[in-house]
């Protein structure tokens, strides 16, 4: 009989997990395995058949009130099995504890998280192409370490709940971008761009206004190569306003779930997600 067995991903693991989103069109970002071990080193688990990596899931814990699942994953000569449903359980077993759990679902998924307890709340639309191109904007600057209090406060508010950890590593990782749109003193949007396998997502993307939006998407889309790529909350009509005005087009889809009490996050203010995988 087969020995399956699912723990805890090594960092080098974790790196493999990511190569496997990238075969299933994912397109992860270069550094993305770096930012996310930030997040919770514990959060990545993997499925070993006799000893072969066959399955993947992250549990993220982002504290006792929300955790968010993501790199739900078995590779194709071993699906249908049920060491998927194995990994998936021992998921859903590390996050036991949270109050609230998320997850961005592929389309082909969805009735299965559904069966688990989780809710739809809104789809999430990528969008990507080459966008058009607007001058520079001057209230729109790098962010330096002297606005990391304003950058945590609009992430608490637009993400929901605290995450330092990730939060560093997202900002700061080599090859990403972390743009603002001030006035004044006041942090009115911010954006990080991050080189992918193919071209650049922008993400997240948050802003007060429309009109700050824009103006943050025009200046992370300048200088990049390749086409760029920007995940929307559809319940938010100015940001799929935006993708299209700038000639993006839709190109693949999730559905925004929730096990227990969703949060109650300003989606009119989320003009792009962070990512799929992590929230």
């Amino acid at each position: 009989m087969a020995d399956f067995i699912v723990r805890t991903a090594t960092r080098p693991e974790l790196d493999l997990i990511v190569g496997w989103a990238a075969n299933e069109g994912w397109n992860p970002g270069l550094r993305d395995a770096d930012c996310f071990h930030a997040a919770d080193p514990d959060g990545f688990l993997i499925g070993l058949l006799d000893g072969e990596p066959v399955t993947a899931i992250s549990a993220v814990s982002y504290g006792p009130s929300f955790g968010f699942l993501g790199f739900y994953l078995c590779v194709p000569e071993h699906r249908g099995k049920g060491y998927g449903i194995q990994a998936w359980e021992a998921g859903m077993a590390k996050l036991e504890k949270v109050r609230t759990i998320g997850l961005d679902g592929v389309v082909a998924q969805q009735d299965n998280y559904a069966k688990s307890g989780f809710v739809l709340d809104h789809r999430n639309i990528r969008f990507g192409g080459a966008p058009s191109s607007a001058p520079a904007d001057p209230a729109v600057r790098l962010l330096t370490e002297g606005d990391q209090r304003h950058m945590d406060a609009m992430d608490l508010a637009c993400f929901g709940y605290p995450r330092p950890a990730f939060l560093d590593a997202w900002l700061n990782t080599g090859g990403h971008r972390a743009l603002g749109c001030f006035q004044g003193a006041r942090l009115d949007g911010y954006a990080v761009t991050r080189p992918c396998r193919e071209g650049t997502k922008i993400g997240p993307l948050f802003a007060v206004s429309p009109e700050i939006a824009e103006r943050l998407f025009d200046a992370a889309a300048t200088g990049v190569d390749g086409p760029v790529f920007l995940d929307v909350p559809e319940p938010n009509k100015d940001a799929v306003a935006l993708a299209e005005k700038k000639g993006l087009t839709p190109s693949f889809e999730t559905a925004r779930m929730y096990l227990g009490p969703k949060p109650l996050l300003p989606l009119g203010e989320v003009f792009g997600v962070t990512s799929f995988e992590l929230g």
